[in-house]
Parts: structure tokens; C-alpha cells; sequence
């Protein structure tokens, strides 16, 4: 979202305010600073271990007070969360237009994401200005009865935030100066999936345990997302392992520096599969579906699953085979120039006139 905000305050007539879940306070309270941002609201749901139904009700409490007692002509939410179909909803109950920000992803299968490919469904209703990063998403919006005047091929932000991180200049910190320089070739893996959760990670864990056992220049980095059913689990399969580095999760600017460093990315990221094809970093999906096809049409994306034995060949062929490695880390990004923030206001702006 930082890009809208950013194209939004170069508006003299128009007055943004940021509202924050409170969720994973760590990781946003480190973005918020990355973009030199506040947030204007904090809501403060997160709960230990609270289910969807605890959150769902935590968040649209929240977000209801806050839209009630404040007067707005357009908001925005991006994505597929929880808070962005809630916030969504709440813009409808007070009449206020909803601008959708990377509108139309789908998997077609309702449960994978879960529960964020409902949310990004249940999203698109309720909006009245759909921000589609790709032209394959104005498509899938388009065949599900969306008017099509109300359909801006944008995009995706998070490209436009990749291209203003790269500008800046930053230090690596020492506890990853190591990790960065060792010699070898490191592979950056992600994992944080609410469907991946139990044996499907197990799955994956045992994948890479084999993985620095037949390669022996073979190093990862494995930023631990919060979630104790992440962590607590990686943490016991993986912790022993000399070429196994597990952390907290990375900030941004170290992230974009890992994703730089690396040979090759695992990860179940809706985001990773955007950015490291700007990187030209060969990724393998640790998903059983994307809604970013794109990037599989392109050959930036391949797509692996959880499934072990699939894993360990599709990493260990763009470890042996130069050729194949070459031809995913030389696709296309079809996911956008880095304006998409610019083109995003300018339609609001239209609409809202």
C-alpha cells in the first residue's frame, strides 16, 4: 500500500489515513519505518493462537467504529487478508466506494489459499473500483460479470515498493554478513501458508534436510514466520543442521538483500512470486495453486507443492543444470513497471470527481 499512500500525499486535495489490524506488529511496526509511515489507527486484534472467527470478529468491530465516526469518500484495501474483505465490507455498510487493490487473482479452488482466496472473491462485490495488476486478472474479473468501466489494469504495487527499496542504500547487519558472503550458493526459503500447516510442511522440512545432504555448497536461509505452528515445527526438524540457517523473520531491507544473494527461492509467497523475477531469481512455489499464473506461463514460477520428492527435482535440476536454471532466471515480470500506485490515484481521483 505504501505506493498509493506515497502517490496519494502528492495531492494537495486529498488527505490520507492509514489504519493497522495490529496484526504481527513486529513485521509491520518494521515497515511502517522502512517507509517512514504511521499508521493513524491501530485496532490491536492479535491474540494468541485466536481462531478466523475470533479475528474476523476483533477486526470488523474495529474497522466499524472507526468508519462510523469518520467520514470518508473512497477506501482501499489490497490483497487477499482477512482484513482487506472486512474492511471491504465495512466501506458497503457505510456506503462508502471500496477501490480494490490487486483485483482479480484467482486459484479456483476455494480452499487454497485459505482462506484468502474467498476473501479476494468476496472482495470484488463489494468494491467499485477494481486495481488489477495484469491484464490475464481484468480477464477473470471480467468473466465473473464485473463492469468493465470500473476496471483499471494497474499493476502491482508491490513492484512500485520493490523499485523505491532498491534506491535506498542500506547496511547489512552482521549477524547476516556471514550468511551473505559464505561461500556456496544459498537458497531463501519462505513458508507461512495457513493450508500448509502439519504434514505438508513436514513435507517441505524433510525436502531440505535431503537437499543440503546431497549438495554439499548448498546453504539456506529460513526466516521463520511467527506463527508457533511455523516456527515451533521448523524449528525442531531443522534446528541441528550446520547449513540450515533458521531466523526471525528478515526486515524488508535484509529480505530484498537475501533475495539479491541468493541462487534460487522456495517459498508459498504471494509477494515473493511478484518481486523475484525484478531479481531475476528462479522460485518454486510451495503451493499446490497459484493465482499468479503469470509468472508460470513466463517460466519464472514453478510450481512444487509440498509434495517431498517433487521438491528435491525441481531444486535439484536448477542446481545441476545451468541451462534450465538460466531460463527461469531470465523470464519476463509481467507483474508490472513500478507506477502502479501513480495509475491507482489517478483513478480514484476520476471517480471520486
Amino acid at each position: 500500500m505504501a505506493p498509493v499512500i506515497f502517490a496519494a500525499q502528492k495531492c494537495e486535495n486529498i488527505t490520507t489515513q492509514i489504519l493497522h489490524t495490529g496484526q504481527h506488529r513486529e513485521l509491520a511496526e518494521e515497515m511502517f519505518k522502512h517507509f517512514r509511515l504511521e499508521p493513524d489507527f491501530d485496532l490491536a486484534v492479535m491474540q494468541p493462537d485466536q481462531s478466523l472467527f475470533q479475528l474476523t470478529s476483533r477486526i470488523t468491530e474495529g474497522i466499524g467504529e472507526i468508519v462510523s465516526r469518520n467520514q470518508y469518500d473512497m477506501i482501499f484495501v489490497q490483497g487477499d487478508t482477512s482484513s482487506a474483505f472486512l474492511g471491504a465490507l465495512s466501506g458497503f455498510y457505510q456506503k462508502i466506494p471500496v477501490g480494490h487493490i490487486e483485483a482479480g487473482l484467482r486459484t479456483q479452488n476455494r480452499y487454497s489459499p485459505f482462506p484468502e482466496e474467498i476473501n479476494r472473491r468476496l472482495v470484488t462485490p463489494l468494491a467499485s473500483l477494481h486495481f488489477a495488476p495484469t491484464e490475464r486478472a481484468r480477464q477473470m474479473l471480467l468473466k465473473e460479470g464485473t463492469a468493465d468501466q470500473s476496471i483499471f489494469v494497474t499493476g502491482n504495487t508491490v513492484i512500485d515498493a520493490l523499485h523505491w527499496s532498491l534506491q535506498r542504500k542500506f547496511s547489512t547487519p552482521r549477524e547476516f554478513a556471514d550468511i551473505f558472503a559464505a561461500d556456496g550458493r544459498l537458497i531463501l526459503v519462505t513458508t507461512h501458508r495457513r493450508e500448509n500447516f502439519g504434514e505438508p510442511h513436514r513435507q517441505v522440512f524433510s525436502a531440505l534436510l535431503e537437499l543440503v545432504d546431497r549438495f554439499d555448497d548448498v546453504r539456506i536461509l529460513f526466516p521463520i514466520h511467527p506463527n508457533p505452528r511455523v516456527r515451533d515445527e521448523a524449528a525442531r526438524l531443522l534446528n541441528n543442521h550446520p547449513r540450515i540457517h533458521l531466523s526471525a523473520p528478515l526486515s524488508y531491507q535484509v529480505f530484498i538483500m537475501a533475495m539479491q544473494r541468493c541462487f534460487l527461492i522456495m517459498s508459498d509467497s504471494g509477494g515473493v512470486q511478484e518481486e523475484a523475477p525484478s531479481l531475476n531469481k528462479p522460485v518454486l512455489v510451495l503451493r499446490e495453486s497459484t493465482e499468479r499464473p503469470e509468472g508460470l506461463e513466463t517460466g519464472a514460477l514453478k510450481l512444487v507443492g509440498t509434495d517431498r520428492q517433487k521438491i528435491l527435482d525441481s531444486a535439484s535440476e536448477l542446481l545441476c543444470d545451468q541451462t534450465a536454471y538460466a531460463r527461469m532466471a531470465n523470464a519476463l515480470n509481467p507483474y508490472g513497471d513500478g507506477r502502479a500506485g501513480e495509475r491507482i490515484i489517478e483513478a480514484a481521483t476520476a471517480f471520486l470527481s
